[in-house]
């Protein structure tokens, strides 16, 4: 039955182990599936919503206010909303911000993502914490009564699922350099945010970003300087595109990779990867450089991480490598460096959108990583 006061149809959140949550609509009204997963940003929920990292997973949003600065036509991070369900305490009741073009739940009702609100979400982010991510339904208007915890259990599991090439381009397509180009970089498409190759172009550099498919015949006809592995969805051991990244390394191209490129890196180097528990989403990371001791504040947006030594240093098929950062919450690995092969990842998003700028510098060092090449050369 509709409530009376906000006019919104009864919904109900249940996961795969039976645990269930009853609240109101809130966006689309109907059913949705995905793994629950729990993000600690206070800002940025648009980013969130539009971040491709996102397919396939059921947000839950720790932030118990949500929607106050509604959405706008700017901050978008890719062409739509990728996150398969949205989950929120107390949505705002109308946006409060001069940037503002409709209310959060306008669009998530226009993109046709089902969502909930009004239920106890520090409730399901302790239990997502104890018991890890899961699969979970959310069941709205003449749904709700028919939900069930079978429905959810015959949904496929995020371990083993190949999904970057769902949402990368199909298309290549080219960001110009700001000002003098300086370098030219292939960009693997895995799931890339807007403002990725928008930094990128900042510093001079052309960025051609390619479609997830792409060989490495077609990354040397562009004759670039670096190449680039972006963020993305899915467990890093179906992705194909490993078999590439080696052939880059080989190639000796400079390469830098980020979140999922980072744990494509760790596979190519031949280090394997495994899924956390509950994941790193939100954007008040603890994260150390362990090459200046510096601690930043980082973005993130992982379920799977690398599996590599924190104490040494690895001999690899493409010479050294060591761990450049670790999460200071777990000790994960997060970064990697290669000593005799120009190649470093973050598990991390030093585009930071919603973030903070802590981890803007791996972009120059990306830079000064290809100027190093072309002086070598």
């Amino acid at each position: 039955m509709t409530d009376i006061l906000t006019g919104r149809p009864p919904a109900v959140l249940i996961l795969e182990d039976g645990t269930t949550f009853t609240g109101q609509a809130y966006g689309a009204i109907g059913s949705t599936y995905g793994e629950a997963v729990f993000s600690t940003g206070m800002t940025g929920y648009q980013e969130t919503l539009t971040d491709p990292s996102y397919h396939r997973q059921v947000v839950v949003m720790t932030a118990p206010h949500v929607g106050n600065t509604g959405v706008n036509d700017e901050d978008s991070e890719s062409r739509k909303i990728w996150v398969s369900g949205y989950v929120v305490r107390d949505p705002a009741i109308r946006p409060s911000n001069w940037r503002s073009t409709k209310t959060l739940e306008d669009d998530l009702r226009d993109q046709g993502v089902v969502g909930i609100c009004d239920i106890d979400t520090r409730a399901l982010t302790r239990h997502l914490r104890e018991r890890g991510a899961m699969r979970v339904g959310i069941f709205s208007g003449p749904d709700a009564a028919g939900a069930s915890v079978q429905h959810v259990s015959e949904q496929p599991l995020m371990a083993g699922s190949e999904l970057a090439s769902e949402v990368a381009t199909k298309e290549a397509y080219v960001v110009p350099a700001v000002g003098d180009k300086r370098f030219t970089v292939a960009a693997v498409d895995l799931g890339i945010k807007a403002m990725t190759p928008a930094l990128m172009a900042q510093r001079g550099i052309e960025v051609h970003v390619l479609p997830a498919t792409t060989t490495i015949e077609e990354i040397e006809a562009i004759k670039p300087d670096g190449v680039f592995f972006s963020n993305g969805p899915g467990d890093p051991s179906t992705a194909p595109q490993v078999a590439l990244l080696q052939e880059v390394l080989t190639a000796k191209i400079p390469f830098f990779g980020i979140c999922f490129g980072n744990q494509l890196l760790g596979r190519a180097l031949g280090f394997g990867t495994y899924k956390l528990k509950y994941g790193h989403r939100g954007i008040n990371q603890p994260v150390m450089d362990r090459s200046t001791g510096k601690v930043e504040v980082t973005a993130h947006n992982h379920g799977f991480a690398v599996d590599a030594p924190l104490d040494m240093d690895s001999d690899t098929a493409f010479g050294r490598v060591r761990v450049s950062h670790v999460n200071l919450n777990d000790d994960v690995v997060e970064g990697l460096e290669c000593l005799d092969t120009p190649a470093f990842s973050v598990q991390y998003h030093p585009e930071a959108a919603a973030g903070p700028h802590d981890a803007a510098y791996l972009f120059d060092r990306f830079v000064e990583l290809m100027n190093q090449q072309k002086e070598n050369n």
